[in-house]
């Protein structure tokens, strides 16, 4: 089961927000970090808002674009 964790950017619907992931990743020739970001749309039941770091897991589908879940809220920046 995968487990994430990222910040919430975008609240737009009741039960779901979405949350940017950043990693970084080695450039395979030049040998150099670089930042990659992806976005989730999670279900949220905890009732994160935006600019919270919250951490987040993969369940059953839940909607068409819905596979994750909010397990925990980690930082509340408001």
């Amino acid at each position: 089961m995968k487990q994430f964790s990222g910040k919430v950017i975008k609240k737009n619907v009741p039960k779901a927000v979405v949350v940017k992931v950043d990693s970084f990743v080695e450039h395979p020739i030049y040998k150099k970090r670089v930042k990659r970001s992806q976005k989730y749309l999670v279900h949220d039941e905890m009732g994160a808002k935006v600019g919270n770091i919250v951490t987040f897991k993969e369940v059953r589908p839940i909607s068409k674009k819905k596979k994750f879940k909010i397990t925990a809220i980690v930082d509340k920046n408001q």
